[in-house]
């Protein structure tokens, strides 16, 4: 009946066209609880979870009781039962339980296995809680007893590794250990004479421990009884018996019979057979006659969950002496397993510049079956880049043959097929994903193309003022971007002595105080460097602007303040309201609102009398000049830029008030006495030579710098030119200063006491002199040429640099 049911089930697959000839496997360790997920069988088998209700999925065991259920709303194979591995395979070194799943409209057909995994939940068990033996007294010293070992369920290193006797004693030990092909013994070895006349009866514990983690132990009591007849215990006609079995052979089947003899009489001769290990035997495959000592099968075999079962056989006498042999059935094996692929090394990653050749993973196949049916061979599907390579054996390589790009495919999926030679053949399938590493071939790159940072002058050293960024496409090492400082010119390592860039993050800092006056900017080239081998690099240009702060005071540069005495301005007792007595000129080295200047009257002999102009500096009478107001006038005018806080400085000058300038007497009413008349003519003729001199000297000076500056025309070495003069025009406006050059004109008379200095509405240099309008005293007896405060072109209004004023011409 097995047979033709087989027979059966086996034409009925092989008439379902959509049954899967590839198993679905899973591992589950054993007493998992019921309803502990395996895994979920509908994503595998590439279903959708709402399939399985629409085609009416079920689980259909293969052989005996289902275990598994399916959960048709998720998809997820569960554990229907708890699972014992030893209930349901014994002490096979391999368990699995195979079912299908079976789906309608359309008939479809899943084959799943589910390999129950092995624990350590056994303790080794004595057939026995206590074992009685009886020895003669004649026994000699090292003769050894066989015991009934103790049974551990588990397998591998979870069964009994060692025995132990507690507390030990003077007569026997201990002996485990493999004698004949692989084959465990234990025996209790006589060490010392027994005397029955001392002692009648010797106990001790037996303790087997197995190789768990933790160990699991289990213990018997041992009784000896010590007799006086009886020296002949049975003898096995071999020690180990080896049969063969069909893993479709039918339960009851005689498979092997065992015989022992004993030299004895009577019951002393007397011998009864019985497996000598007892723990599980509800569950083992086969049972033995006492009397006859046949082996009989108790239920089906099968040789995917146990290759080989291992038996252990007790003889006993009548006198209570006994022997142990071994039984080793091996089962075999009928065609119904498809190959297997097993992976020794597989590389994942590969770089891009892997040469042809190169091995990417190594496996081996195999087959459970035997014979034809066992053989296998392997495939590798269409790849231009891959192909098999046999190694040794039944391994295989898996290597390439072309060279990789991971610009063109930066990840390959190989799909390896093995067949056996069956009929028909089963086959399994293997993917590798090899994804394929980038080696150094991009180079950094910067967000920007280039960089302008600023700084206010007389910072703090190591200040932050920006930082650069670069990114680089290649991964890992290849990314790593570090930053230093390269000179824009090979000769201008200087300019990058005074800032710096963090190798880590790109940030710059400047290391040292700037001076506006000295460096308005600093250029310098940063480079981005990867870790690559070679390392690839890139350059970026930043631009350190020096923003201006109020730092530098006012520097008044006419009337001069080193003299001394004080030279003094001459204004005439007739002057009107407005006279332009003097002009005070300052400069200031700052640049923008730091050098705007304002000018103010800080102190006066008489402050009613005169005015400063707050941009021009100019220095004018604010009232007609009476009789009462004194002869000598002394003023001290602020100068103060604009910054934050304003810096100052200040300007004393002194005026003479005359009724005319070649009168060397004293007005009567500033007195008759002769030291002041004295004083007041020497202080005539030496502003009249003064003044001369300044003639002469402005004249010389206007002729050198005519002839200077045709030749720095020509030369290209201009002060102002024109593209100079519009970017000054256009820096200042920028920063809201516009430069005030001016044109004066001297009108001077004698004999008559009054005298006019007038000072003209600013004009630019490159204006027609059209432009600078000249404007006539009204008293005037005679008239030199205009007194030119030569081009005079300040960065900034109402301020003059030194050079500037010492080009001064007056005519």
């Amino acid at each position: 009946m097995a047979i033709t049911r087989q027979v059966l089930c086996l034409a009925a697959l092989l008439s379902l066209p959509h049954a899967r000839s590839e198993p679905l496997r899973y591992s589950v360790a054993e007493e998992a609880a019921s309803g502990s997920v395996v895994a979920n069988l509908a994503e595998d088998a590439g279903l959708a979870p709402g399939q399985l209700s629409v085609r009416r999925a079920r689980l259909a065991p293969q052989d005996g009781p289902q275990r598994f259920r399916l959960d048709r709303g998720t998809g997820r194979l569960l554990v229907a039962e708890r699972l014992d591995r030893e209930q349901l395979c014994g002490q096979s070194s391999t368990c699995t339980l195979p079912f299908e799943l079976l789906l309608a409209n359309p008939l479809q057909i899943f084959r799943v296995e589910v390999a129950v995994q092995d624990i350590n939940d056994h303790s080794p068990v004595f057939p026995e809680e206590q074992a009685t033996f009886q020895i003669l007294e004649t026994s000699n010293p090292g003769s050894r007893f066989p015991l009934e070992g103790a049974r551990d369920l588990d397998i591998g290193s979870n069964s009994i590794q060692a025995y132990s006797i507690a507390p030990e004693n003077e007569y026997f030990s201990v002996s485990f250990g493999t004698r004949v092909k692989d084959k465990k013994y234990v025996e209790l070895v006589l060490e010392k004479p027994l005397d029955r006349e001392e002692q009648t009866e010797v106990g001790f514990s037996l303790i087997a421990v197995d190789g768990g983690s933790p160990p699991r132990s289990g213990t018997t009591q041992i009784r000896i009884v010590v007799l006086d007849v009886n020296d002949n215990a049975p003898v096995f006609t071999e020690e180990v018996y080896i049969g063969q079995v069909l893993e479709n052979t039918p339960e009851g089947s005689v498979v092997l019979r065992v015989v022992a003899t004993d030299l004895d009489a009577g019951p002393n001769g007397d011998i009864s057979y019985q497996f000598s290990q007892m723990v599980g035997q509800g569950h083992s495959p086969f049972s033995i006659d006492p009397k006859t000592g046949e082996i009989k099968l108790t239920k089906a075999l099968d040789f995917e969950v146990a290759e080989n079962h291992e038996l252990s056989v007790r003889a006993t006498d009548g006198g209570g002496l006994s022997a142990i042999c071994k039984v080793l059935m091996q089962v075999v094996d009928v065609n119904d397993n498809v190959p297997e692929l097993v992976v020794s090394s597989f590389s994942s990653s590969i770089p891009e510049n892997a040469l042809p050749g190169t091995v990417v993973a190594l496996f081996a196949v195999r087959d459970r079956d035997a014979g034809a049916n066992g053989k296998i061979s392997c495939a590798l599907e269409d790849q231009l880049s891959f192909s098999l390579r046999p190694a040794y054996e039944n391994y295989y390589e898996l290597v390439t043959v072309s060279p990789l790009d991971r610009e063109e495919m930066a990840r390959y999926i190989l799909t390896i097929t093995a067949a056996d030679t069956g009929s028909p053949p089963l086959t399994t399938t293997q993917t590798f994903t090899v994804d394929i590493s980038d080696v150094n071939d991009n180079a950094p790159v910067f967000n920007q193309t280039s960089y302008t940072m600023y700084v206010r002058e007389n910072n703090v050293p190591t200040a932050l003022v920006g930082a650069v960024s670069a990114s680089d496409a290649d991964v890992g090492p290849n990314a790593k971007v570090t930053y230093f400082l390269t000179p824009v010119h090979p000769m201008e390592r200087h300019s990058c002595s005074c800032i710096s860039v963090n190798s880590e993050n790109g940030h710059v800092s400047v290391l040292r105080p700037l001076d506006y006056e000295q460096v308005r900017h600093i250029e310098a080239l940063v480079t981005a460097s990867d870790a690559g081998s070679p390392p690839l690099s890139a350059n970026v240009t930043v631009r350190l602007v020096v923003v201006d702060e109020n730092d530098n005071a006012p520097l008044v540069l006419h009337p001069g303040q080193d003299s001394s005495p004080l030279s003094s301005e001459l204004v005439p007792m007739s002057a009107e309201t407005g006279y332009l007595i003097t002009k005070v000129v300052a400069v200031d080295a700052d640049s923008g609102q730091n050098s705007w200047l304002s000018y103010h009257l800080l102190r006066a002999t008489d402050p009613g009398l005169f005015v400063v102009g707050a941009q021009s500096g100019e220095v004018r009478l604010k009232r007609p000049v009476t009789e009462r107001d004194a002869v000598k006038q002394k003023l001290v005018v602020l100068v103060r830029d604009n910054g934050r806080p304003p810096l100052s400085a200040t300007a004393a000058l002194s005026a003479v008030l005359l009724n005319d300038f070649s009168d060397v007497h004293l007005p009567p009413r500033l007195g008759t006495e002769e030291e002041e008349g004295g004083s007041l003519t020497t202080y005539l003729i030496i502003s009249l030579v003064f003044v001369s001199l300044l003639f002469v000297a402005s004249m010389a000076a206007f002729v050198v710098r005519k002839v200077c500056k045709g030749k720095d025309l020509k030369g290209g070495h201009v002060l102002y030119g024109a593209g100079d003069l519009q970017s000054g025009l256009a820096d200042a406006a920028a920063m809201g200063t516009l430069p005030h050059p001016y044109c004066y004109e001297i009108s001077l008379t004698t004999g008559s006491g009054n005298s006019e200095f007038k000072f003209l509405k600013p004009i630019l240099p490159s204006l027609p002199p059209q432009h600078c309008a000249m404007s006539r005293g009204t008293n005037q007896e005679f008239h030199h040429g205009p007194v030119t405060v030569g081009d005079i072109a300040p960065d900034n209004p109402g301020t003059l640099s030194a050079e500037q004023f010492n080009s001064l011409s007056f005519n």
